[in-house]
């Protein structure tokens, strides 16, 4: 799973906007061009204000080198046949440049924010990763649409629905964890994993990576191409004062993950699972100022990658050259100076 360098991967504009504001898609294009021209080898979309496949539809017409991730694309809320012909769309615009990658989410966002019932999610999404695979295998190798799982049964496929065969079938797929079930999934079904932001190098290579290989070996799989792809918390800028104005929003955001007791297994293994339950216990009772407070310099610098901008580029190879295979990171882009700096860090990384 090792790799000489470390891929750099940027969010599908390279900081041209405020974070928090909805992407424009008609800026799309421009941004997408942008990032292949500073160097980056891959553009990732969330699902966070926008859907994460209309930008990269966009992206593929508009760039010809660098690989297009949805990271991530929330799986259990769309049908497998749904999310199997986006990604052939995808796959088929880009000419074989196109990664799927898929994420859970948690038990409150499906039921409240998406309205769909809820399943144990390691069954769940094996269910669902064997069933995308199926609807692909049915339009390229013309066999009948036959699956039948727990969570899933497709069995109709007729001509009018059907694209056919492409000329780049072999879709990668990614899928998110934080937990080591969905780890071994990874390694024995997939093609890449996307550790939470919350994981830290220690827990990715004491209690993920293992998990990786446990499931590559049941399956009797070789790992050879295998990716590892965290998207780090970062908190920088040119200054020390803009660093430690970015520190704050960064503590809040690791207090915020903290308080979610699906990530507990992250903080138990540092030995902070005492704090997951008092920051869950602020958040059900919406005391959102004081859980910042609660999250010490240890935890902020062991999670978050903290420095300057000149800074950053050796410290992301330092903590991430012997997990990862690739990251997904950025700057914000305020002036061509910042452009420069930012295409520097990411030659950094390419040597």
């Amino acid at each position: 799973m090792r790799s000489e360098t470390l891929l750099p991967i940027g969010k599908v504009d390279p900081g041209l906007r405020d974070a928090s504001l909805r992407l424009d898609l008609l800026q799309v294009p421009a941004m997408a061009r942008e990032a292949e021209e500073i160097g980056y080898d891959g553009i990732a979309s969330g699902e966070t204000k926008n859907d994460p496949c209309a930008p990269l539809l966009l992206a593929a017409t508009s760039t010809e080198r660098a690989r297009l991730t949805t990271a991530v694309l929330i799986a259990f809320p769309r049908s497998p046949t749904a999310t199997a012909m986006i990604a052939w769309d995808l796959q088929a615009m880009s000419k074989g440049r196109f990664v799927l990658g898929l994420g859970p989410q948690v038990k409150g966002h499906i039921e409240r924010r998406y309205g769909m019932p809820w399943a144990a999610p390691l069954p769940r999404m094996r269910d669902y990763i064997l069933a995308v695979r199926a609807v692909w295998n049915s339009w390229q190798n013309r066999v009948p649409l036959d699956f039948h799982s727990e969570h899933y049964n497709l069995s109709l496929m007729v001509p009018l629905f059907d694209p056919g065969p492409i000329d780049y079938p072999d879709i990668p797929m990614q899928i998110a964890a934080v937990n080591k079930g969905m780890c071994r999934l990874a390694g024995e079904l997939c093609q890449g994993l996307r550790p939470h932001p919350i994981c830290t190098t220690k827990y990715i290579s004491e209690v993920m990576l293992p998990a990786i290989r446990e499931g590559a070996a049941k399956a009797g799989r070789d790992l050879t191409g295998f990716d590892v792809v965290p998207s780090p918390l970062i908190a920088t800028g040119p200054t020390r004062a803009a660093v430690e104005e970015r520190i704050r929003d960064v503590r809040a955001r690791v207090a915020f993950y903290a308080s979610t007791r699906t990530y507990a297994e992250v903080f138990r293994h540092h030995g902070w699972g005492g704090l997951v339950d008092e920051l869950h216990e602020c958040s059900v009772q919406k005391r959102w100022e004081e859980m910042p407070k609660r999250i010490s310099d240890e935890m902020l610098h062991t999670i978050a990658v903290v420095g300057t901008h000149d800074e950053i580029p050796g410290k992301l190879r330092e903590r991430y050259g012997g997990v990862a295979t690739a990251l997904e990171w950025g700057m914000p882009i305020r002036t061509p100076g910042d452009r420069e700096t930012l295409k520097a860090a990411i030659q950094e990384l390419h040597r």
